[in-house]
């Protein structure tokens, strides 16, 4: 970043992996000014579909190191992920709480401001359906609309690795599963996509559910509710630049940010060992 960047601490944001450049990109739109740190946990992804502990293990990990190196020492975090920020969100907040933490959850309440048939789909990993903190959410909004929750195993997966024939398969595999799609009495007119990998995938959900079916993701909200909290704003001077890492093989995060956000830069590779970054391997005790 140039010397007149270094001056503004950057943004953080995490996920599992590529699906929560789908939220820097909607922060990017919100705060076109403020300097990000993107980190794909690739390395020990998919978060969806492991428990709970070793999902708070991760962001821990990351969150520490992220305000541990002096160089990369942000002034809020973004949690881009449904599955960590159910997991972790609370406990992360508690251990740091000093920093401005934004996590994300599947977009419920704007799908029922949409919805026409209070029928509206959701789909998500199962790490995020079954955690308490969507199941607080659902039965809140239980009187409003009725909530059909698919539970999507290896779309995210698909998406990281832009496989588009398993991408299309699974869309087309868990739309079916949902039911009547449509604007109809009884139908489905409404679609959560509850995982920020699966915007990634609109263009073939869309294609399936049809034209009149409304798919709703979380990014605005997400980069609106980050700027509400930021004690202060970059000078609206020169764009904010981006820093990108990665656990895991950094073509693929490079590749994805230039495939999805035009975003054309290196991607570093997280160290090993003594006072890395982060560990690439995950502990077996």
């Amino acid at each position: 970043m140039p010397e007149a960047a270094q001056r503004k601490p950057p943004i953080g944001v995490f996920d599992s992996g590529v699906g929560g450049l789908s939220i820097l990109k909607a922060l990017q739109a919100e705060l076109p000014h403020e300097n990000f740190i993107y980190v794909a946990d690739s390395g020990f992804a998919p978060y969806g579909e492991r428990d709970q502990g070793f999902v708070l293990a991760r962001a821990r990990v990351i969150t520490r190191q992220l305000l541990r190196q002096p160089e990369l020492a942000i002034q809020a975090l973004v949690v881009a992920c449904n599955t960590a920020t159910a997991a972790a969100i609370h406990l992360l907040r508690q251990d740091h709480p000093e920093l401005p933490i934004i996590g994300v959850e599947p977009a419920l309440r704007p799908a029922i401001a949409l919805s026409r048939t209070g029928r509206i789909g959701v789909m998500a990993t199962r790490g995020t359906l079954n955690s308490q903190k969507f199941k607080t959410l659902q039965a809140g909004l239980a009187e409003q609309a009725q909530f059909i929750c698919q539970p999507c195993d290896g779309l995210a997966d698909a998406i990281e690795r832009h496989d588009t024939e398993q991408m299309t398969a699974l869309c087309v595999q868990y739309t079916q599963a949902i039911g009547r799609l449509g604007t109809g009495p009884g139908e489905v007119d409404t679609l959560v996509l509850g995982c920020t990998h699966y915007p990634f995938a609109s263009q073939q959900l869309q294609a399936l559910v049809g034209p009149g079916v409304r798919l709703v993701d979380n990014g605005a909200p997400v980069a609106r509710q980050t700027r509400r909290m930021l004690s202060s704003l970059a000078p609206e001077s020169a764009p904010g630049e981006c820093l990108l890492f990665s656990t895991g093989d950094p073509a693929i995060l490079q590749n994805a940010a230039k495939r999805w956000l035009g975003l054309d830069v290196p991607v570093g590779a997280a160290p090993c060992g003594s006072g890395a970054l982060w560990e690439r391997r995950p502990r077996r005790d």
